[in-house]
């Protein structure tokens, strides 16, 4: 499903440069749950958004499903990103100008999937327990609901893949459970595989695997 091969990633910071990702390999198979841990700065997020094609590595290369996306050009990452992989983002990322139900239902729009909106969003509403801010706007959400809407939105569309950065990391440790068990729901029942950052030893407790990322780097 996912291999990466010998994967750097540096950022300049002024006049110094910073080395994120050294030589890191990786090979997660279709229908995997692994966890990545490793302390802040340690490059997850930056790991987790090169294998979205959201940034690109200095060298090596990322396949997805046979196709090398470091070799794509934007757009065609842009509509492979849409229609096969799912998105959770740490700090949410929500449209502000759209409500719950609209933010949720966005990918599904995207990809013309215009009828399967309603039922799904639905659906996902009972499972993050917020059918009653269906319409609110995200400005009006706890940091924790918010979060759950992130979650929905990035896996209403049924996508083969889900890279989740700290996904639970703003709720309660119910409401964490009752994330986790949507997300493993996706991936025993869909073969969804699933790529999570955390920081959680309950997330990682649920992963097929746990990789500490310094470990995948030379």
């Amino acid at each position: 499903m996912i291999v990466l091969k010998d994967v750097s990633k540096t950022y300049a910071e002024g006049r110094s440069a910073r080395v994120v990702l050294e030589a890191v390999s990786l090979q997660v198979d279709a229908g995997e749950f692994v966890a990545v841990q490793g302390s802040s700065g340690s490059g997850k997020s930056t790991l987790l958004s090169i294998i979205a094609g959201l940034d690109l590595p200095d060298s090596g290369f990322v396949e997805i499903e046979g196709r090398r996306i470091n070799t794509m050009g934007e757009r065609e990452r842009t509509l492979y990103r849409r229609e096969s992989i799912g998105i959770v983002f740490q700090f949410f990322s929500l449209i502000p100008t759209l409500t719950v139900s609209e933010n949720i239902g966005l990918g599904l729009e995207l990809n013309s999937r215009e009828r399967e909106i309603d039922t799904r969003v639905k659906y996902l509403l009972d499972k993050i327990s917020l059918a009653d801010r269906r319409n609110s706007y995200p400005d009006r959400l706890s940091g924790g609901e918010q979060q759950r809407v992130a979650i929905a939105r990035a896996i209403a569309h049924s996508p083969t893949l889900v890279l989740a950065d700290e996904p639970t990391g703003n709720l309660d440790e119910e409401t964490e459970s009752n994330i986790m068990d949507l997300l493993k729901q996706l991936n025993d029942l869909q073969g969804t595989t699933l790529l999570v950052a955390t920081h959680s030893a309950d997330v990682a407790a649920r992963a097929d695997r746990v990789l500490q990322i310094g470990e995948l780097q030379r």
